[in-house]
């Protein structure tokens, strides 16, 4: 099944949702990034999770989500936007921990305390900024509280990434159920009552159902409008113009000693790992146009 997301709405209008199968996507970012396993399904659980609050942005709007916490991945960030493209990054790619029990310690990887920060480029003179203390580390909660707490929403998220016996991404993927205004609180505790008792999400997304099945498996009898259906890819838009411009940002005084130290100096993409040379004449070029 190709990396894909469905957004819908109940046609009451009372409750939002989508779902996505992400598997592809994962595994091609944590394949760059050079993930050991408890790294891979921390990392695949914040992409899909950003997939997932893209598909609630419009045109060319974008957002960054950042956790950032006391754990030895350091940070994790993942940017999205309204049309399905991903990517992301970790600092410290191996988490070198034990499995808690039959799961992956995702909570000690990423540590008990820190922070979620999201960012939403809206097209407005200044970024939208947030932040709210980490609650459970294990991603999806934590974005439902940013959700419920900052946004107001009242939100619930399901992530899931299963890994094959080499450390394979065998299924990814997750869905995102949240209540509109005004509100019915006697079908928000059907929905949460039903959300409590489904199957792991990666016991759905291994039985092969879709997005539109597992929502269907959510809002039972309750019908729901396909409003899009958005194919999900890893995309980086960086380029030399953007590196260049990075390393005129970074000052005469530290370009020059680059050009000292290193010939030629390279400059690697944390996302894509795409790999950028400068020679000495480049960066004297770049020298004379920094401060």
């Amino acid at each position: 099944m190709a990396d894909h997301l469905i957004r819908v709405v109940s046609p009451d209008g009372l409750f939002r949702a989508a779902a996505a199968v992400t598997t592809e996507l994962v595994s091609t970012i944590c394949e760059k990034q050079q993930t050991d396993f408890t790294a891979t399904v921390a990392l695949g659980r914040l992409l899909t999770g950003g997939a997932l609050l893209g598909c609630l942005l419009k045109g060319e709007q974008r957002l960054a989500l950042v956790v950032e916490g006391n754990g030895p991945l350091g940070k994790l960030s993942v940017e999205a936007d309204a049309k399905g493209r991903v990517r992301g990054t970790i600092r410290n790619p191996v988490a070198d921990l034990p499995p808690d029990g039959d799961h992956f310690d995702v909570a000690g990887a990423i540590g008990k305390a820190g922070f979620l920060h999201v960012w939403k480029d809206l097209g407005l003179k200044k970024p939208y900024q947030s932040m709210v203390q980490l609650q459970s580390s294990e991603i999806a909660e934590d974005l439902a509280w940013y959700l419920t707490s900052s946004e107001q929403i009242p939100s619930s998220i399901g992530l899931g990434v299963e890994l094959d016996v080499e450390g394979r991404v065998a299924v990814a993927g997750g869905f995102l159920v949240q209540s509109l205004p005004p509100g019915d609180i006697d079908q928000i505790e059907v929905l949460t009552e039903r959300i409590k008792k489904l199957p792991p999400m990666t016991n759905m997304l291994r039985e092969g159902l879709s997005p539109a099945e597992i929502l269907s498996r959510i809002f039972a009898a309750t019908e729901f409008q396909v409003q899009q259906e958005i194919p999900l890819q890893f995309f980086c838009p960086c380029n030399r113009q953007q590196i260049e411009q990075m390393l005129v940002g970074l000052g005469r005084q530290e370009l020059t000693s680059l050009r000292q130290e290193q010939d030629p100096v390279e400059v690697i993409c944390e996302y894509c790992r795409k790999r950028y040379t400068f020679d000495r004449e480049q960066m004297g070029e770049l020298i004379k146009l920094a401060k």
